[in-house]
């Protein structure tokens, strides 16, 4: 897979259905009739996006735009951009300025202003589709991982419905560990963090992503 094909299945998720349990349900459907290769490059891909898209720059334009300081909630904003497509993407990546040319970063602040204007109330503010955060996004490759790694071992045993099988490699794990994020750190937190010129640091060393794959497919 490469730079494409990664887009390709973000934006097509979002074309085919409509709410964020669908897409996760969608992508994951594709990634498990993918190869373990295909698959890992899907990762590489998105922690690349990601990391890209973790800066002070970015945090600056998350912390009055959803009130929040949570290092983990900053994750989910940095997923919900890349969820945003291609486009919108590359438009905010390295110039989160560019935040106010998005017509869902301009819906968004539509919200914030009726529920300070009280036409709606604050608990009101948006729907969970409309929320800026896009948490399980981030961990949509790894189920499809985990049962292609184990078909792949054990013949028979590990595509769709199976669990467990060898331990999720870091390109899969460094955004969290089962279920909880704990990737993209903003400023202060444990674990990894925001470099102050954005790229995402791991414990003090930046991830160099060939190097993870290499390691996965040796």
């Amino acid at each position: 897979m490469d730079i494409d094909g990664f887009w390709d299945l973000i934006e097509r998720s979002e074309y085919e259905t409509d709410t964020k349990r669908g897409r996760m349900a969608w992508l994951e459907e594709h990634l498990f009739g993918l190869s373990l290769e295909e698959i890992v490059d899907f990762d590489v891909f998105w922690t690349i996006a990601t990391n890209r898209a973790c800066s002070w720059d970015m945090y600056a334009l998350y912390r009055p735009m959803l009130g929040s300081y949570s290092s983990d909630g900053f994750e989910y904003f940095v997923n919900w951009l890349v969820s945003l497509g291609r486009e919108a993407f590359e438009t905010v990546a390295d110039c989160p300025d560019g935040a106010v040319e998005l017509p869902q970063v301009s819906h968004v602040l539509e919200l914030q202003r009726s529920a300070l204007n009280g036409s709606r109330r604050r608990r009101e503010v948006w729907t969970e589709e409309e929320y800026p955060e896009f948490e399980s996004l981030g961990y949509v490759a790894q189920d499809p991982y985990k049962g292609c790694r184990r078909e792949r071992d054990q013949p028979g045993t590990g595509r769709r419905g199976q669990r467990g099988g060898r331990p999720v490699p870091l390109a899969l794990v460094s955004r969290g560990a089962g279920r909880r994020g704990m990737g993209l750190r903003g400023p202060g937190g444990d674990g990894p963090t925001v470099s102050p010129n954005g790229p995402l640091v791991r414990h003090g060393m930046r991830v160099n992503n060939r190097q993870i794959l290499e390691g996965l497919l040796r």
